[in-house]
């Protein structure tokens, strides 16, 4: 019997309870459902999730209530489970399903926790040949305020640019690499046998979604340079697309519900977290899961 056919988790065949309503939570990004549960979806109902994923980027759950083999299920109707080079503070190669936190090597809230990469933009994996497509977490802690999520629109990031601008970075690729982002975020760096299993990679800076044909700017924390361009001039246009992609209108700002599953397309936005709280005091603890692109 397989894992979606188990008590702990969708089958994508059962036929849910309440009706699927699905409601924008802005004029750029997010859509949110409540009075709906994951874990009994039917096969109809996945594909207006994955229709409403692609129209609103993000989605939001409310109200879910779930274990780490429920959250996996349902994140496998959608795809094969990225598996992670990253370890925790143990050592430990960090699961399909683990947590991300502010929590420091000795398991207490912490402004400075283990990894604080996730304060920055980015889009996960895109330090992969493959990134990934999908990003699901789940609000096991939430601080009593603040501790958001903020999104990037990054389809309505290029759309907004300048006529010159586009045409300066049509065909340009960018080199990504993850030990570029733990050096230049502050963070340990990887032991040389994971080294090799994330070598750079180059990406086109300008991609189209593999589904609706709708061009995004590719830019993240892990650019370390745009291929033939001057090392100093390269690092200047990343920063100032970085720049361009968050400015406040095409950012949406997402004020995190105990046990809201949100979920969101990679190809579409860029994410990072907000230290809008007293990290020092409060914990938050999100169950994190990627699906692979």
């Amino acid at each position: 019997m397989s894992k979606l056919q188990t008590q702990h988790g969708p089958t994508a065949n059962t036929v849910a309870a309440r009706p699927l309503r699905i409601a924008p939570m802005s004029e750029t990004i997010g859509g949110e459902a409540w009075n709906f549960d994951v874990k009994q979806v039917s096969a109809p109902q996945l594909r207006e999730i994955q229709e409403a994923l692609l129209r609103h980027h993000m989605l939001v759950f409310h109200d879910q209530h779930m274990d780490n083999a429920q959250i996996e299920a349902f994140a496998g109707l959608f795809g094969e489970i990225e598996k992670h080079v990253f370890r925790h503070a143990n050592g430990q190669t960090l699961q399909a399903v683990h947590q991300v936190t502010n929590l420091d090597a000795n398991g207490k809230p912490s402004a400075n926790p283990y990894l604080n990469a996730n304060y920055y933009w980015h889009s996960d994996k895109a330090y992969l040949a493959q990134p990934a497509w999908i990003t699901m977490l789940y609000g096991a802690e939430i601080p009593p305020q603040g501790g958001d999520t903020q999104f990037s629109d990054m389809t309505r990031a290029y759309d907004t640019l300048p006529q010159a601008i586009k045409e300066k970075i049509a065909g340009l690729r960018v080199v990504n690499s993850f030990e570029y982002m733990l050096r230049s975020t502050g963070n340990h760096q990887l032991s040389e046998e994971d080294s090799r299993k994330v070598p750079p990679v180059e990406h086109p800076l300008v991609r189209a979604h593999p589904k609706s044909g709708r061009k995004s700017l590719f830019v993240t924390m892990y650019a370390q340079e745009i291929v033939g361009m001057p090392p100093a001039d390269g690092r200047k246009l990343l920063d100032e697309l970085i720049e361009h992609a968050g400015r406040p209108d095409n950012v949406f700002t997402l004020k995190w519900r105990q046990n809201d599953l949100v979920f969101w397309d990679n190809r579409s936005v860029n994410h990072r977290a907000v230290a809008n709280y007293d990290m020092n005091k409060y914990r938050r603890v999100l169950q994190r899961v990627v699906i692979r692109g």
